[in-house]
């Protein structure tokens, strides 16, 4: 009786440590910020200003613009709004996992597919 007691007064310590990840996601609905990837060892680098109904992408020296459809506060889907190609015709799910002072952490992927991969975007303004 007594180990069980203890058990159970670790488990409600151990609960009260634990923050759920701060999920602030108005304050990244609009805005400008820089995403890193490594994709066969390349860093690339992407740069975005979001606005509230579209987002402008500047990669490797082009410019998109897509659409911006918010599911909710903190997931949104984006399709481009002129697509070249029938890659660039698939829509783009996004949702924001957590928020800080620099900017959030995400997961992504094609809307359709179950396949996601997570990334961080800072604030660059």
């Amino acid at each position: 009786m007594k180990s069980k007691i203890t058990l159970v007064i670790l488990f409600f310590v151990a609960y009260s440590c634990y923050s759920p990840p701060k999920r602030e996601c108005a304050q990244v609905k609009t805005g400008s910020f820089e995403f890193i990837s490594v994709v066969e060892g390349d860093t690339l680098v992407s740069r975005f200003d979001r606005f509230e109904d579209f987002e402008i992408d500047y990669y490797q020296g082009k410019t998109d613009t897509s659409a911006v459809k918010w599911v909710n506060d903190c997931e949104f889907v984006l399709r481009n709004k002129n697509p070249k190609s029938l890659n660039e015709q698939q829509a783009v799910y996004i949702k924001i996992l957590s928020t800080d002072e620099s900017g959030y952490s995400f997961e992504y992927g094609i809307l359709k597919d179950a396949k996601r991969l997570k990334g961080y975007a800072k604030r660059l303004k």
